[in-house]
């Protein structure tokens, strides 16, 4: 067991973590490390096989538009991998090339287990002994937390992120709990797959007009949503929260909140969402009644000084930064605040390249989805 020193602790090296280590090396700070409890971008290299990144990939740098799964300027998994929308193996790769470009400072196999504030040093216990630091930024994410137990009898099912391929899950008939974005994806992979699907879910989604795509369906899963729907496989069945799972001799049988109950032969899916890594450090961390993360203006924890969040739990007000686009815009707004207090040089035109590339969004006020036409 041993004892190591730095300034700066990363952990995570999916986008938000990679994206951030990647900004400090041009910013000229090396006092920095990443800790990443499995390999670079492993989150995307466990998804479903048939699951690509909703969000399209184009290179239009010559026109000033910064492809939206960069998580850096100059940058364009479009260009690098020929592909619009990226499996999770290919976005996966291109995140271990910007890693690599940068020689970042990652220890692989290394899971954090407790994170202490001791004065006005962070203790971060792994397996491998103790890290120090004066700053922490947590970016562990959330694929790899999913929510399990939305409801009794959900230890049966099976969640959407433990899904290998769509392809593969048995039987002729599928019922998928939830109705946003992963729920959506799993029906039309499963009905591609030949299946008949029946999706449950509290809330009729893919009804909704919200511009947003933080809360509505995205333009690239409607489009694939309305040409399954054609097919006749597939029951889209709103206001049927599912309260409760039983399994027995007839199969899995989903009790509706309304009195409904629908039997299955084969295991529900589970398109709940995700908990958040957020849950492993929660005691640092102040909630909103609900249940958002309680930020500073900096993202910083309003609990634990010095403790930064950075990812897609990030939120201020109705502005939600869920999506790579959105939260790589908040990237340099924790470097400068860090760098600052620390007191470390730094090369401040790089903060004004990721400013001109819309990486660098501290004005709030301007955020607005509304869609006039």
């Amino acid at each position: 067991m041993t004892e190591r020193q730095t300034d700066v602790l990363i952990i995570g090296a999916g986008p938000a973590g990679v994206g951030l280590g990647a900004l400090f090396c041009q910013a000229g700070f090396d006092r920095f490390l990443l800790l990443e409890r499995d390999e670079v971008g492993a989150s995307f290299f466990s998804w479903p096989q048939e699951m690509r990144l909703i969000t399209p990939s184009f290179h239009g740098h010559a026109f000033g538009h910064l492809d939206l799964n960069a998580v850096m300027p100059g940058t364009s998994p479009a260009f690098s991998l020929k592909k619009e929308h990226l499996s999770g193996e290919e976005y996966g790769s291109y995140l271990q090339a910007v890693a690599d470009h940068f020689e970042l400072p990652i220890h692989t196999g290394v899971d954090v287990t407790r994170v202490e504030k001791d004065g006005d040093v962070f203790r971060i216990h792994t397996q491998e002994g103790v890290y120090t630091s004066r700053f922490v930024v947590w970016a562990a994410g959330e694929f790899s937390y999913p929510h399990r137990e939305p409801f009794p009898g959900a230890e049966s099912c099976i969640h959407s992120s433990e899904v290998e391929s769509w392809a593969s899950l048995p039987g002729t008939e599928q019922v998928v709990v939830g109705g946003y974005e992963s729920g959506m994806d799993a029906a039309i992979h499963l009905v591609k797959a030949g299946k008949m699907v029946i999706v449950l879910s509290r809330e009729s989604n893919w009804l909704s007009e919200e511009p947003d795509p933080s809360i509505s369906l995205s333009p690239y899963t409607r489009e694939r949503l309305q040409d399954v729907l054609e097919t006749g496989r597939l029951r889209l069945w709103g206001d049927a929260e599912v309260v409760r799972v039983q399994r027995d001799q007839a199969g899995w049988r989903l009790f509706l909140q309304d009195g409904d109950t629908v039997t299955v032969d084969h295991p529900p899916i589970l398109a709940t969402g995700f908990r958040g890594s957020v849950e492993r450090v929660k005691e640092h961390f102040e909630r909103e009644e609900d249940g958002n993360v309680l930020l500073t203006e900096r993202d910083e924890s309003t609990r634990t000084s010095g403790l930064f969040l950075c990812g897609p739990r990030v939120k201020h007000g109705n502005v939600i930064f869920c999506f790579i686009y959105k939260f790589r815009q908040r990237f340099a707004v924790v470097a400068e605040e860090i760098l600052r207090r620390l007191e470390a040089p730094y090369d401040p035109d790089i903060f004004q390249y990721y400013r001109d590339n819309q990486m660098f969004l501290d004005d709030l006020s301007c955020c607005d989805d509304e869609c006039v036409c």
